[in-house]
């Protein structure tokens, strides 16, 4: 099984017969906040990516739903650590795929399962200890 990835021409690999096709992201350009001086304020090299859920021809309508409930109809993603804007681009395209992946996976329905005997037993012994170091903080009775 291989992991979330982004792909050479631009595209998402999320999962086997699941590729979001970079046509369906939009990649703006931005100058990095912080410090850094002229480099950082004139440089175009944050990316910003985003991805319309709603309008994707790729994902099914249940996938849809569930990137909705969980993310949102869009799926928006920023990267400006780095200096250069190929690195910045590749590294928001890695987040916006584990982003969309993680958020595809659906967890099993948990199944209900009796208690063993043993813990029965150990549940009813530990009560009865309890019960008997609170007895022994009692004042002695006078008979």
């Amino acid at each position: 099984m291989s992991a979330p990835h982004a792909l050479e021409d631009g595209s998402l690999f999320i999962r086997a017969r699941l590729t979001i096709p970079a046509d369906e992201i939009v990649l703006r350009v931005t100058t990095s906040g912080g410090p850094g001086g002229q480099h950082a304020n004139r440089s175009l090299t944050r990316v910003v990516a985003s991805f319309d859920v709603n309008d994707s021809s790729v994902l099914s309508n249940a996938d849809q739903d569930l990137l909705v409930e969980k993310i949102g109809p869009v799926v928006r993603s920023s990267a400006g650590r780095f200096r250069s804007q190929g690195q910045n681009r590749s590294a928001v395209l890695q987040q916006l795929a584990d982003k969309i992946a993680v958020a595809l996976t659906r967890q099993p329905p948990r199944r209900a399962t009796k208690p063993t005997k043993g813990s029965k037993v150990r549940r009813v012994d530990d009560k009865k200890a309890r019960g008997r170091v609170k007895e022994q903080r009692r004042r002695p009775m006078d008979d």
